[in-house]
Protein backbone atom coordinates (compact mmCIF):
# COMPACT_ATOMS: atom_id res chain seq x y z
CA UNK A 1 0.00 0.00 0.00
CA UNK A 2 1.25 3.03 -1.24
CA UNK A 3 0.70 6.77 0.79
CA UNK A 4 -0.45 9.57 -1.19
CA UNK A 5 0.23 13.21 -0.17
CA UNK A 6 -2.84 16.11 -0.63
CA UNK A 7 -2.33 19.62 -1.02
CA UNK A 8 -4.85 21.78 -0.15
CA UNK A 9 -5.03 25.15 -2.13
CA UNK A 10 -6.42 27.56 1.04
CA UNK A 11 -7.12 30.42 -1.46
CA UNK A 12 -10.03 28.32 -2.75
CA UNK A 13 -11.25 27.94 -0.03
CA UNK A 14 -11.20 31.27 1.52
CA UNK A 15 -14.28 32.54 3.74
CA UNK A 16 -16.43 34.69 1.51
CA UNK A 17 -19.97 35.90 1.69
CA UNK A 18 -22.41 33.20 1.49
CA UNK A 19 -23.35 31.44 -1.87
CA UNK A 20 -25.87 33.51 -3.95
CA UNK A 21 -29.80 31.19 -4.35
CA UNK A 22 -28.92 28.82 -6.77
CA UNK A 23 -24.98 28.30 -6.45
CA UNK A 24 -23.68 25.02 -5.94
CA UNK A 25 -20.33 24.90 -4.22
CA UNK A 26 -19.67 21.63 -2.93
CA UNK A 27 -19.09 19.84 -6.61
CA UNK A 28 -21.16 16.82 -5.28
CA UNK A 29 -23.17 16.83 -8.61
CA UNK A 30 -26.48 17.74 -7.20
CA UNK A 31 -27.79 20.98 -7.92
CA UNK A 32 -29.74 23.51 -4.95
CA UNK A 33 -33.51 24.01 -5.04
CA UNK A 34 -34.87 26.86 -3.33
CA UNK A 35 -37.13 24.80 -1.22
CA UNK A 36 -35.85 21.68 0.70
CA UNK A 37 -37.83 19.33 2.46
CA UNK A 38 -37.22 17.89 6.04
CA UNK A 39 -39.58 15.11 7.44
CA UNK A 40 -38.81 15.04 10.84
CA UNK A 41 -41.19 12.14 11.38
CA UNK A 42 -38.47 9.73 10.87
CA UNK A 43 -36.27 11.14 12.77
CA UNK A 44 -35.71 9.80 16.54
CA UNK A 45 -37.28 12.09 19.30
CA UNK A 46 -33.75 12.05 21.37
CA UNK A 47 -32.04 14.49 18.48
CA UNK A 48 -35.20 15.63 16.32
CA UNK A 49 -34.41 19.45 17.40
CA UNK A 50 -30.81 19.26 17.20
CA UNK A 51 -31.45 17.80 13.79
CA UNK A 52 -33.73 20.73 12.44
CA UNK A 53 -31.43 23.01 13.39
CA UNK A 54 -28.46 21.77 11.46
CA UNK A 55 -30.57 21.48 8.88
CA UNK A 56 -32.10 25.52 9.19
CA UNK A 57 -27.91 26.34 9.55
CA UNK A 58 -27.19 25.08 6.28
CA UNK A 59 -29.84 27.11 4.57
CA UNK A 60 -28.45 30.37 2.81
CA UNK A 61 -30.25 33.44 2.55
CA UNK A 62 -33.14 33.15 0.30
CA UNK A 63 -33.66 29.93 0.34
CA UNK A 64 -36.22 27.68 2.25
CA UNK A 65 -36.74 24.71 4.16
CA UNK A 66 -39.97 22.48 4.22
CA UNK A 67 -40.39 21.12 7.62
CA UNK A 68 -42.61 17.85 8.11
CA UNK A 69 -43.38 17.04 11.78
CA UNK A 70 -46.04 15.00 13.96
CA UNK A 71 -47.45 18.22 15.48
CA UNK A 72 -47.10 21.43 15.85
CA UNK A 73 -43.49 22.45 16.43
CA UNK A 74 -44.50 25.69 18.78
CA UNK A 75 -41.48 24.75 20.93
CA UNK A 76 -39.03 25.04 18.02
CA UNK A 77 -40.33 27.77 17.04
CA UNK A 78 -39.95 29.60 19.89
CA UNK A 79 -36.23 28.25 20.49
CA UNK A 80 -35.30 29.33 17.04
CA UNK A 81 -36.65 33.07 17.63
CA UNK A 82 -34.33 33.03 20.53
CA UNK A 83 -31.56 31.58 18.89
CA UNK A 84 -31.55 33.77 15.96
CA UNK A 85 -34.62 36.50 15.96
CA UNK A 86 -35.69 37.02 13.03
CA UNK A 87 -33.05 35.01 10.80
CA UNK A 88 -36.41 33.31 9.00
CA UNK A 89 -40.15 33.49 8.03
CA UNK A 90 -41.81 30.87 9.22
CA UNK A 91 -45.30 30.12 7.77
CA UNK A 92 -47.40 26.65 7.58
CA UNK A 93 -48.60 25.10 4.55
CA UNK A 94 -50.14 22.62 6.68
CA UNK A 95 -51.34 22.62 10.15
CA UNK A 96 -53.19 19.53 11.27
CA UNK A 97 -53.19 17.98 15.39
CA UNK A 98 -50.96 15.02 14.08
CA UNK A 99 -48.86 16.50 10.80
CA UNK A 100 -47.53 20.04 10.16
CA UNK A 101 -45.74 21.33 6.85
CA UNK A 102 -43.66 24.55 8.25
CA UNK A 103 -42.07 26.57 5.74
CA UNK A 104 -38.72 28.54 7.00
CA UNK A 105 -37.39 31.16 5.00
CA UNK A 106 -33.70 32.52 5.76
CA UNK A 107 -34.30 36.31 5.29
Amino acid sequence: MTKQSVSIDSTSHAASAAPAAGDHTCNCGHEDSERIVLDATSIPHAIRHATIFGALDAIHPGFSLDLIAPHDPLPLLAQLEQREPGAFTVSYVERAPERCVVRFHRN
